[in-house]
């Protein structure tokens, strides 16, 4: 059971986080307000399942590039703890749980989570053939941003597209640092990356996409009519944003995932004054 645990990264909560703070921005932003309870559940599920989902079907994809990596070479299915046939089996276990969650919302909702399942199952296969996978993924975790608008309103706000642009930047800034702690392992077996993309202009990419998403959260802001509370919460995030640039500067792998998994404060203090400005 344990093996079937880290397999779905229930151990490491921190990539649900990652989805669902955008996932609370939509539903919070949609709702101008509370969401629906139901849909409050519907999504927090949603994204624990879907996620999961990504990490068996990840971790199959990558089952014989694993074991070349330090960091990956004793997950479940590289080191025969689980079998390719149990994995697929689990994938569509948890497909089978989704679309039980999605086909409580309405019609719309349903067919782009169609868009979303598809997305999620192409990426761990696109870091063969693009250099570009971190957008692919950005595009995949981006789409619970119209779902929620879908469920809660029953339609697409073109507001919404701003929101999604944002969890997509958001999604590119903080996956490229996961990928450089990679860089030097993924460069020997031939996998690509924006890490390597960027190569020695990598911090400065990401810097500008760090005040990219700052300016796609001034125009969430004004496109809302956010309060005082919810700016303030964007002077926070420049802060996080700026040690994140001290922690890039030593250019060390373990700096680099620090960085990633620190992302969780932005996503979190951002729907902190999107929660704040709306339920006030």
């Amino acid at each position: 059971m344990n093996a079937y645990i880290r397999l779905m990264r229930l151990d490491k909560p921190i990539g649900s986080l990652l989805l669902l703070w955008p996932t609370y921005w939509a539903l919070f932003l949609s709702a101008d307000g509370w969401p629906d309870l139901d849909l409050l559940i519907i999504f927090t599920l949603g994204v624990v399942v879907m996620r999961s989902a990504g990490c068996v079907i990840n971790d199959y994809a990558d089952r014989d590039i694993d074991k070349h990596v330090k960091r990956t070479r004793n997950r479940p299915i590289t080191s025969g703890e689980i079998s390719s046939r149990s994995a697929l089996t689990l994938f569509i276990v948890l497909l089978l749980l989704a679309l039980i969650l999605v086909l409580q919302t309405n019609l719309l909702t349903i067919q782009l989570s169609l868009i979303a399942v598809s997305l999620a199952a192409i990426y761990p296969f696109t870091k063969r053939w693009t250099s570009l996978p971190q957008l692919v993924l950005g595009v995949a975790f981006g789409m619970s941003v119209p779902m929620a608008f879908a469920a809660q309103t029953e339609t697409i706000a073109i507001e919404a597209g701003l929101v999604f642009i944002g969890s997509l930047v958001w999604t590119l800034i903080y996956d490229t640092l996961y990928a450089m702690a990679d860089r030097e392992e993924d460069l020997k077996i031939g996998v690509k990356s924006t890490a390597i993309l960027f190569k020695k202009y990598d911090q400065i990419i990401i810097t500008f996409l760090q005040l990219l998403l700052i300016l796609i959260f001034f125009g969430i802001g004004n496109t809302f009519n956010l309060g005082q509370i919810y700016y303030f919460s964007l002077i926070i995030i420049g802060c996080i944003m700026i040690y994140h640039q001290f922690l890039m500067k030593k250019r060390q792998n373990d700096q680099y995932f620090k960085a990633f998994i620190h992302n969780n404060y932005i996503g979190m203090t951002a729907f902190a004054g999107i929660f704040l400005s709306v339920t006030i």
